[in-house]
């Protein structure tokens, strides 16, 4: 600070009384030459502390690491050995959980880093401008808004049986809905595992997944499959990653990293794998949810899950079930639609260009041109990552 030499405790106190009576307080600072923000805090610091707040004060921490305790330094270093994986922040996040008090962050990374139990943190690339439009514009913005889903990257147990586990997660909650070693990852068994999640949860707004099996059918209508034909009955929208684009759904592949480092190595046990997702959500800290746990953010979905609807009800329209192979009936033709909706009953429209328009539930699929009996698809189709919002058609 630019004070002049001789007595400058004189000086503080002089333009500390002068700035309670300016009114043009910059003009002030100029004189004595400080900047207005040195000039506010001498002006703070005589209200509150009189002249004695004036006195320059010592510049010395008023604490480090080397003040603590043995007892704080061994549950520092006891709940890193429990959390070998977490960092710093997150440790001192759960040590405050459990004594209601901690030491700063700092004191923290210095104590552990002494210990050996960090390593340096590897500079993260810069997201790419496309990327990081999706991640801001498509997260969930609320619980339920979007699930998310795929499987684990496959590995050997002990007995040499290949592990892949089903996992479902709340994407602004982080919460982990299922972490799930299934038999075989066929429609059937997946939809029953999807069906109590339903009942435990609720129905989600929507549901995010790549574009491999059972989720979607690469070669067919929207890539639609069974199982999300299912989820289209159910009311729940589509949402899909765009091909060979895994950070589209970034935040599930997160997830799976901690999963291969902190359990491959050690089990594929459903219970290693449900007390893994148990310590996730209702102990793990996350610094994008504020350091709480995603327990404390997520709650369950109000739209409650009553079943599977015998079938789809047009009430302005005329509605014809798909058969085995596919195909619709419209006076006397039959019409290929897809595969995945056999079993179901579509919407018919006729419009006055010619057209017939197809809807199954709320998704507009197509056209049947009756002029040539030949069913022509819609140009839109469900969600893919990194889409504006606005062709989102269902």
């Amino acid at each position: 600070m630019p004070w002049k030499k001789t007595e400058p405790m004189e000086q503080r106190i002089e333009f500390g009384l002068k700035a309670l009576r300016t009114d043009n307080f910059r003009a002030l600072c100029a004189e004595y030459g400080v900047s207005p923000k040195t000039g506010y805090k001498w002006r703070e610091r005589l209200l509150r502390w009189g002249t004695e707040g004036l006195v320059e004060q010592s510049r010395r921490p008023k604490g480090h690491a080397d003040q603590l305790s043995p007892e704080v330094i061994c549950e520092m270093v006891r709940l890193k050995q429990l959390h070998p994986y977490w960092g710093p922040r997150k440790i001192r996040a759960l040590y405050l959980r459990m004594h209601g008090t901690a030491a700063s962050e700092s004191s923290f990374k210095r104590m552990l880093a002494r210990a050996g139990l960090t390593e340096p943190r590897c500079q993260r690339r810069r997201a790419t401008e496309a990327g990081r439009l999706w991640s801001e514009g498509r997260r969930g913005q609320a619980p339920n808004e979007v699930w998310t889903v795929d499987f684990k990257g496959w590995w050997y147990d002990q007995a040499r049986q290949r592990c892949e586990p089903l996992t479902v997660r709340d994407e602004h909650s982080r919460y982990i809905l299922e972490l799930r070693r299934l038999a075989n990852g066929r429609t059937e068994t997946v939809r029953k595992c999807f069906e109590g999640l339903f009942e435990r949860y609720g129905l989600p707004e929507a549901i995010r997944s790549d574009n491999g099996a059972p989720f979607a059918h690469t070669q067919a209508l929207f890539g639609l499959s069974r199982l999300s034909v299912w989820w289209l009955a159910l009311g729940i929208d589509l949402e899909r990653g765009r091909p060979g684009h895994p950070q589209d759904n970034g935040g599930h592949e997160r997830m799976h990293r901690d999963i291969g480092r902190e359990l491959e190595p050690r089990t594929a046990e459903q219970e290693a794998l449900d007390l893994w997702r148990q310590e996730f959500n209702h102990e793990r800290p996350h610094e994008a949810l504020g350091m709480k746990c995603p327990a404390e953010i997520y709650q369950r979905s109000a739209r409650v899950y009553t079943g599977t609807p015998q079938d789809m009800t047009y009430p302005e329209m005329y509605g014809r079930r798909v058969d085995k192979h596919g195909k619709v009936d419209w006076r006397g033709a039959e019409i290929t639609i897809s595969g995945s909706l056999r079993g179901w009953s579509v919407g018919l429209k006729p419009m006055a260009n010619g057209k017939v328009e197809v809807w199954f539930g709320q998704l507009l699929l197509g056209w049947i041109d009756r002029t040539t009996e030949s069913f022509q698809r819609a140009a839109s189709r469900p969600l893919e990552a990194g889409q504006p919002q606005s062709q989102h058609v269902i």
